[in-house]
């Protein structure tokens, strides 16, 4: 089974377009970090409660060690920072995580990285997603950021 760590805007941006379970379809299984479910349960709206629901594949765990949150605080979330610190731990197969900085610290560390466009592009190359274009559309409708050039290149490798 592969291990996949999940970041909170993922689960953020892929819950609020219905398209949660595109990482069941894709993964299994996802682990976050006590921390990123703290962050995606802190308000009551739906994406808490698909995480509460749907918590027989996504698990929640916690880093065995905190002393090493010190090393990465300066640039990243506390999410982030469990991100790195937990894939780094069950040698993590992939780290889905959207943030620059933090897809950045996760290279350097030698981790497998995607965010969540990569999630939808390979949904649609699995015949998982239909198009990609209809939830790029909507997940810029509830405030995620998608600059038109790498709009075009997500859509081009979509063959849409």
């Amino acid at each position: 089974m592969r291990k996949v760590i999940v970041n909170s805007t993922p689960l953020i941006v892929l819950g609020g377009a219905g398209k949660l379970g595109l990482l069941k379809k894709l993964y299994r299984e996802v682990i976050i970090p006590e921390a990123v479910y703290r962050e995606v349960t802190a308000k009551k709206d739906s994406i808490c409660m698909q995480v509460v629901k749907e918590s027989d594949w996504i698990h929640i765990e916690k880093i065995r060690d905190q002393s090493e949150k010190k090393m990465y605080k300066a640039r990243l979330h506390d999410g982030e920072v469990e991100v790195m610190i937990l894939a780094q731990e069950k040698q993590a197969d992939l780290v889905v995580i959207d943030d620059n900085a933090a897809k950045k610290t996760a290279e350097y560390l030698g981790l497998r990285v995607t965010g969540t466009i990569g999630v939808l592009i390979k949904a649609k190359r699995l015949g998982h997603l239909d198009a990609v274009r209809p939830v790029l559309d909507e997940i810029k409708e509830n405030g995620f950021y998608i600059g038109a050039p790498l709009e075009k290149m997500v859509l081009e490798q979509a063959g849409e």
